[in-house]
């Protein structure tokens, strides 16, 4: 079985380019971020007729997650167990100090979204990207990584043998060479300690980290900004990963950045990341 995960920029910009990849890759299951539409915008038409089956959460033109899969998708959840939303009027509580006093829960955006696919739990992940480590959204940020940790340590406590795959846009460098220049990130977000000690904390909570595992090499990077030619000159980031249950870890036999899909008119910012799988269980 294959899965992928793709921040696709924009899934109605690109659902020609995505269609193209799941029919020459072979992709079985593929979590995709950043769709930027509601759920009646989002083009299920194409995938079905592709053959794929597809969930999607998606509020407005920010954010949104979905997965497609070939091979089934079941019990779909749009946002995982304590999953926070971004509280705005907390941090204008001085401007509105009414608002502060209604203690209204947040919004929870659209960045987290689970279905069964062929017998693995896929989680379709977009981590909220922290702006300014003075900003509140920083805050959010590593809340919600916390929050994402302890309902994932959860699963495994309620069934050691789960299949669990949490594949996305983590919005983390976990490494200095997960960069171009370490020092372009100096005093930013993506590369400071807190947020690359959440990351690390799925490893304690009983996930690995697949892709690393099987392609280590450094400087392997699967995000490229739009300005200053940055994929020519090789400017990138490694923020797309793929953390995995015991279970599944035991299944994957090798990983692909498709570096590819970032060349040609029309490309997204980031490419997608393959992670195979020999057959599971019972199979």
């Amino acid at each position: 079985m294959r899965l992928a995960t793709w921040n696709v920029n924009s899934i109605r910009a690109r659902v020609d380019r995505v269609i193209a990849f799941l029919d020459r890759s072979g992709t079985d299951v593929l979590a995709i971020q950043e769709t930027k539409c509601r759920d009646e915008q989002f083009p299920v038409a194409a995938f079905e007729s592709a053959g794929y089956d597809v969930a999607h959460v998606g509020h407005s033109a920010w954010n949104g997650v979905a997965i497609a899969s070939r091979v089934g998708l079941a019990d779909v959840e749009t946002a995982f167990a304590g999953q926070p939303g971004f509280a705005k009027a907390a941090n204008a509580a001085g401007d509105d100090p009414a608002a502060a006093l209604l203690d209204v829960p947040p919004p929870v955006e659209a960045r987290a979204l689970g279905a069964t696919c062929g017998g693995v739990r896929v989680w379709s992940l977009y981590v909220p990207h922290g702006r300014a480590l003075v900003d509140p959204h920083y805050t959010y940020k590593l809340t919600w990584l916390s929050a994402l940790r302890d309902t994932a340590a959860s699963w495994l406590r309620d069934d050691p043998a789960a299949q669990v795959a949490l594949m996305g846009d983590w919005n983390v460098i976990p490494l200095d060479t997960d960069v171009y220049d370490p020092a372009a990130f100096a005093g930013h977000t993506h590369v400071s300690p807190p947020e690359r000690e959440a990351f690390a904390a799925f490893a304690g909570a009983g996930y690995a980290e697949v892709t690393r595992e099987h392609l280590p090499a450094e400087h392997t990077y699967t995000y490229w900004d739009y300005q200053q030619l940055a994929f020519p000159r090789n400017k990138g980031l490694r923020i797309d990963f793929a953390y995995a249950s015991p279970a599944l870890r035991e299944r994957v036999r090798g990983v692909v950045v498709d570096r590819d899909e970032r060349k040609g008119k029309g490309a997204s910012d980031h490419v997608p990341v393959i992670v195979d799988l020999d057959t599971g269980p019972g199979a």
